[in-house]
């Protein structure tokens, strides 16, 4: 379907294997893969749900391609767009998101998917579910968890991770990169990691913070913005060697063992 064709942020251009997904412990939950054209997902839960998830993933991707056939700068803008109530949830969620962190709504598309997909699969009973979209992830577990920060060629890449408490949950954790992966960045951070409970203002925002970042230059200015996106709850940001961290975040050293 080439009308699908329409909702990316830009064409993957290195790290094509995900390869940082080898760094997930399933910790006794099945791994399902869903793909949908740009859609990726990983998810895991107590069972199997490819099924059910790529259901969700066509019913979403479905409603957001004919909200965008009747509104094309919803697609294109890099800024927010006026408000519509009278649009599908998921496109309203992703203006809100987006006014919030001063981007185009497009810039909250990945986490979106892995909250409503999250959420639904929630709703259909299961207990625990993790589903990760690129680098975005919607997580809802019923003990703490430590997700690696995966920040391309940077020497501090793979060797820390956030914990996430039990209590904080479901949170959405979203990474965006000038370096690494398809998401559409104007700066040149390695990642620029955020938590909120909206998975969709988590991604959002870490694309504004993102392009805040310029290689040789101080971290501050862009931890200063992060304090006033109201909604996230931390960020961690990574560029080169540097290591900028506000809010509510644990960062704890990664074992290197295995």
């Amino acid at each position: 379907m080439a009308a699908m064709k329409k909702i990316k942020k830009k064409d993957p251009v290195s790290y094509k294997k995900r390869s940082y997904r080898a760094l997930v412990d399933p910790a006794g939950l099945v791994s399902s893969m869903v793909r949908v054209q740009e859609t990726d997902l990983h998810i895991l839960a107590p069972v199997d749900v490819v099924e059910q998830a790529t259901d969700l993933v066509l019913r979403y991707r479905g409603q957001l391609e004919q909200y965008i056939a009747g509104r094309s700068e919803f697609l294109s803008a890099m800024r927010p767009i006026k408000h519509d109530s009278l649009a599908p949830r998921i496109a309203r969620e992703m203006m809100m998101a987006a006014a919030k962190a001063e981007v185009g709504p497009m810039a909250a598309v990945a986490g979106i998917i892995a909250e409503f997909v999250g959420r639904d699969l929630l709703a259909g009973g299961l207990d625990e579910v993790m589903v990760e979209n690129g680098g975005d992830i919607f997580i809802h577990r019923k003990k703490d968890c430590i997700i690696g920060i995966f920040a391309g060629q940077s020497l501090i890449s793979n060797k820390l991770g956030l914990r996430i408490a039990a209590a904080t949950m479901p949170i959405g954790v979203c990474t965006s990169s000038g370096t690494v992966g398809h998401s559409l960045s104007m700066g040149e951070a390695d990642a620029v990691t955020v938590l909120s409970s909206s998975t969709a203002l988590a991604d959002a925002a870490a694309t504004r913070l993102g392009n805040e970042i310029r290689r040789g230059r101080s971290l501050e200015p862009a931890l200063d913005v992060a304090q006033k996106i109201s909604g996230i709850t931390g960020v961690v940001m990574i560029q080169d060697t540097r290591l900028g961290a506000w809010g509510d975040v644990e960062l704890v050293k990664l074992d290197e063992s295995g």
